[in-house]
C-alpha cells in the first residue's frame, strides 16, 4: 500500500508559493512542480488552489505575473516577487521556523 503525501496545513499556501518564487520567477505548473520535488512528493498543490492563491496574491501586491514562454515553448504567465512580497516571504518563514522549533520541542522524546 503506497503512502499518501501530506496534508496541507491551513495558512501555509501562501507561504509555499512565495517561498518557490523567492529562488525566482516560475509558471504556476513549475511552482507545483517545485513544490512536488523539494519536498518528495509529500506536498503537492491542487490547480485550482494554486491558481486562487496567485490571484490573491497578485492582487495583495506580492507577486507581479507577465506572459512568456515555458520549457515547452507554450504561452504561460511567469510569477515573480515583488518587493512587498519579498518582505513577506521573510516575516512568514521566520515566523513559521519559530512554530516548527517550538512544535518540536514540544513533541521531542514522544
Amino acid at each position: 500500500m503506497g503512502r499518501e503525501g501530506l496534508a496541507l496545513v491551513q495558512g501555509t499556501l501562501d507561504l509555499m508559493i512565495l517561498g518557490i518564487l523567492a529562488r525566482g520567477p516560475a509558471h504556476g505548473y513549475g511552482i507545483a512542480e517545485q513544490v512536488r520535488e523539494a519536498t518528495t512528493g509529500e506536498l503537492s498543490i491542487q490547480d485550482g488552489a494554486l491558481y486562487q492563491a496567485l490571484h490573491r496574491l497578485e492582487q495583495q501586491g506580492l507577486v507581479d505575473a507577465e506572459w512568456g514562454a515555458s520549457e515547452n515553448n507554450r504561452r504561460a504567465r511567469f510569477y515573480s516577487l515583488t518587493p512587498k512580497g519579498r518582505r513577506r516571504v521573510r516575516e512568514q518563514a521566520a515566523e513559521w521556523h519559530r512554530y516548527a522549533r517550538a512544535l518540536a520541542s514540544l513533541l521531542k522524546g514522544v
